[in-house]
Order: C-alpha cells, then sequence, then structure tokens
C-alpha cells in the first residue's frame, strides 16, 4: 500500500538526515526522485525551492509535499508523521535513560561537561545571527564597521535591553522590535 511505502521512505530519510533538513536533501533525491520516482528533477528542485521558503523544517515540509503529491492529504499526513517519528522514537529514549539514570554520578558529569559546549554553540549560533544583522556578514573577519546597520544595532541594544533589564518576554521583544524595525524601514 502507497501510505507505508510513504511512510517508510520518510521514517528512513529522517533516521539517516544526521546533520538537518539539508543533510536529508540528498536522500530525499535518492528515494524520492530516483528509486521511487514520484517526482522528477524539475518537481524535485520546485521542492527545494518550497520547503527552503516555507516556515518549518526543510524534511517535514518536503514530506508533507511529498505526500501530498503522491497521496493527496492523507499521504502528506503520513509522510509527515514517518518524518517525525524517528526524533520523537530517540527524543522518548532520551528521556527515559536521562529519567531512570539521571542520579548515577557518571551521568551527572557527563551532562556537567556537556553544558560549556551547549552554551557555546548557543553562543555562536547568536554571534552568527547577529554579525549578519548587523553588519551584513557572518564571518568575523570579513565584517567592516563601515557596513554597520545603525537600525539593526539599535534595535539590538533595545531588544537587550527589554530581555535582560527590564525582563519583558521574548515573544513580546520580538514583536515589538519587529513592528519599530519596519516602521523606521518604511520611513527611511
Amino acid at each position: 500500500m502507497i501510505y507505508i511505502e510513504l511512510f517508510i521512505v520518510y521514517f528512513q530519510i529522517a533516521l539517516f538526515a544526521f546533520g538537518g533538513g539539508y543533510a536529508a536533501m540528498p536522500l530525499i533525491q535518492s528515494l524520492v526522485v530516483e528509486q521511487k520516482g514520484w517526482l522528477t528533477v524539475s518537481e524535485y528542485i520546485d521542492l527545494t525551492a518550497i520547503a527552503e521558503m516555507t516556515p518549518g523544517p526543510i524534511l517535514i515540509n518536503s514530506a508533507t509535499f511529498v505526500g501530498q503529491k503522491v497521496a493527496g492529504l492523507p499521504g502528506a499526513i503520513i509522510c509527515t508523521l514517518g518524518s517525525i517519528t524517528p526524533a520523537i522514537i530517540i527524543v522518548l529514549t532520551l528521556a527515559w535513560l536521562y529519567s531512570k539514570y539521571k542520579e548515577l554520578k557518571i551521568v551527572k558529569k557527563v551532562l556537567e561537561t556537556l553544558r560549556p559546549c551547549v552554551v557555546a554553540m548557543i553562543a555562536s549560533a547568536g554571534m552568527t545571527i547577529f554579525l549578519s544583522a548587523v553588519f551584513g556578514s557572518e564571518v568575523l573577519s570579513e565584517i567592516s564597521f563601515s557596513s554597520f546597520g545603525i537600525i539593526e544595532g539599535i534595535l539590538f541594544v533595545i531588544g537587550f535591553i527589554l530581555l535582560r533589564l527590564k525582563k519583558t518576554g521574548a515573544i513580546s521583544t520580538m514583536v515589538l522590535t519587529a513592528i519599530v524595525g519596519t516602521i523606521i524601514t518604511l520611513l527611511l
């Protein structure tokens, strides 16, 4: 039955797509275009463009698109479920293991050791976004103060003050700075 096949294909893609959605694209091409023939190369290119420009993870967007094309709305739902099931299984397994073994000294030590790495990864992502927004470049060595975005810099300071000093919620801060930034951009 086509629904089982759709589920299995996207389950496989999600299970072996380490590195995120972009890492899944070659797997999608191999399974969906070359092996199953559900999409042509032209349709796959369209799928890639649609999956990248719509909100949400690329893998889930592509699963919904392929499922819809192959088997309508039920196919879209089945493919989407197939693409999220491996993550659900892995997270539930890790949560179960953590709740069972969290008091072990070695587990505590591993998590203590991982904390600085996680903080560094989050800081790195934040720095990349900051540099891209304020200086127009993601690479520290390529920034120049002549490309400093004054509006973006001011919005960053406002957002920082709201979040850190005024303890405003993250969503409220994003909405407020988006509105202010849009108004300023339209006026200039």
